[in-house]
């Protein structure tokens, strides 16, 4: 009997301690609150929003892609990390420029563009053949380029980014839009440069309107006209629209009927967007795509301008780190030279 009340004893002091400690910690516990905002103070890094830009690294013209990269790192404090798209043959160039100089210190990823993805896709040309180039229409399938991400930015090499690329990443797109461009009407700056070399801004300038099917979608030719060198897109609404497909169908009814060419006005990557995207597009803020730098090596900005511009777009023939161009001091500003040697700035005397 003795052993049998000591057992007891024993077992009911447990069981009040049991009761102690479990009132102790319901009078102390910390909220669960604050030790997010604890495991938030530790680790901000791992809570800051990636943002993700897609730059194509083009043989010939590989510079470009450095020259945009270096301006956007170098302009904030985001956590950009780069895509960098490639064909196979160029990727160890890239990225050696990358590893030895102090673009070092990006966040990137090199993916692999495959070409054969556009085979029976593209009309041969011969008035511009650069514009046939596979890289050019990465643009069209940023779905099966980056998985991750719901948002994301595709800018074309031949930029400089003068602002913070968080500004362009934050632009709102509209319920149902799966992109965001910037309008070829939008900026009364850049009006008088439209005009003085002769340039299209309306759907007449990309789409031949003599052919039925194009008469046939309705669309005004006068409808103001975008350019895709920069986007803003959605990448959920890009795969539920099916807007990789539908671009694609595009490109094989120009196969079959020539419906756009590169002598108009913009060339066979615009072209298929302006229809696909027609009317179904946001917008962004004109000083994030200020462009035309590339059309003429004698229109020129005016330099208040320039330096109010948050990006800048030599689309036209003539780049800046070719010869003859225009502003080209402010896309050598953020040039990194190649550590190879295989690409050289072209000047009047080099």
């Amino acid at each position: 009997m003795a052993l049998l009340r000591k057992i007891n004893q024993i077992l009911l002091f447990l069981l009040v301690l049991t009761i102690c400690v479990i009132l102790y910690n319901k009078v102390h516990k910390v909220p669960s609150t604050l030790n997010n905002e604890t495991i938030d103070l530790e680790s901000p890094e791992e809570m800051e929003e990636e943002i993700p830009v897609v730059i194509c690294a083009a043989t010939g013209r590989m510079g470009a892609a450095v020259a945009a990269i270096s301006s956007i790192y170098s302009n904030t404090d985001a956590n950009v990390l780069f895509y960098i798209v490639g064909l196979k043959n160029t990727i160890p160039h890239i990225r050696r420029w990358i590893e030895n100089t102090k673009l070092k210190e990006i966040k990137y990823k090199i993916v692999e563009f495959n070409p054969m993805v556009l085979k029976g896709k593209i009309r041969p040309d011969a008035s511009r053949p650069e514009l046939l180039q596979p890289l050019n229409f990465v643009r069209y399938y940023l779905p099966l380029l980056i998985h991750k991400h719901e948002k994301v930015i595709y800018l074309d090499d031949d930029v400089i980014v003068q602002g913070d690329i968080q500004e362009l990443y934050d632009t709102k797109l509209d319920p149902g839009h799966a992109a965001a461009f910037s309008d070829d009407c939008d900026l009364p700056s850049t009006h008088e440069m439209v005009r003085s070399v002769g340039m299209q801004n309306t759907y007449m300038g990309y789409l031949d309107y003599r052919k039925q099917t194009i008469r046939d979608l309705g669309i005004s030719p006068s409808t103001c006209s975008f350019n895709p060198g920069v986007i803003v897109a959605n990448m959920t609404e890009w795969k539920h629209q099916r807007i990789t497909k539908q671009l694609e169908k595009w490109m094989q009814r120009n196969v079959e009927e020539n419906l756009y060419s590169s002598t108009l006005g913009g060339g066979v990557a615009t072209s298929p967007m302006l229809i696909v995207f027609h009317g179904k597009y946001s917008t962004i803020n004109p000083l994030w795509h200020v462009r035309h730098l590339g059309w003429s090596p004698d229109a020129r900005y005016s330099e208040h301008f320039l330096q109010e511009a948050k990006l800048l777009h030599w689309n036209g023939r003539y780049k800046p780190w070719d010869y003859p161009s225009v502003h080209n001091d402010l896309w050598e500003n953020w040039f990194i030279p190649d550590p190879s040697g295989k690409f050289k700035m072209i000047r009047p005397n080099s």
